[in-house]
């Protein structure tokens, strides 16, 4: 098992790492590009095959294992005088990755030099959407305002100010 460091510069076991079991379940350029297309509405494995331009044995292996991840579930379908087959929705956990999906398109379309071919806007009111990171109070959190410090221990509320950095 790799490492990582600690926050007093020792090495912790990378189990403790939310970011590394993340990638280790959706870390895939595959994995994230059926994600992308779930979330646009894609649902039937024939069209993410279709969509994100993969080998239906490569498509059928990354819906298996995000299903078994706990992001999409399968739901029964039937077509008129056709077999009943799977089509792919999305969980609750599946629908929390919206932010880091239209994060890493935004991402992209700033730095890798990719003129995307859709935009989003909020439905509601028609303005561009925006990923930003905030606190629980609701104070928009810029990249030199995040302290880093240990984890409250389970049924522990962290501590509330206090520079542990």
């Amino acid at each position: 098992m790799g490492s990582q460091e600690t926050l007093d510069g020792g090495d912790v076991l990378t189990f403790g790492c939310p970011i590394e079991k993340a990638m280790g379940l959706v870390g895939s350029r595959s994995a994230m590009l059926i994600m992308r297309e779930a979330h646009y509405g894609t649902r039937r494995f024939d069209d993410f095959v279709q969509k994100v331009e993969m080998a239906p044995a490569t498509a059928s292996t990354h819906l298996r294992a995000l299903t078994d991840a706990g992001l999409l579930q399968r739901q029964p379908y039937r077509e008129p005088g056709g077999r009943t087959r799977d089509e792919y929705a999305l969980t609750p956990a599946g629908t929390d990755l919206m932010p880091v999906l239209f994060g890493l398109f935004e991402w992209g379309r700033r730095h890798a030099s990719v003129q995307p071919l859709v935009e989003f806007s909020h439905a509601g009111c028609g303005h561009p959407i925006e990923v930003r990171v905030q606190c629980t109070a609701g104070h928009e959190v810029g990249p030199g305002e995040i302290e880093r410090r240990p984890a409250a221990a389970p049924g522990q509320l962290p501590a509330e100010g206090a520079d542990q950095s």
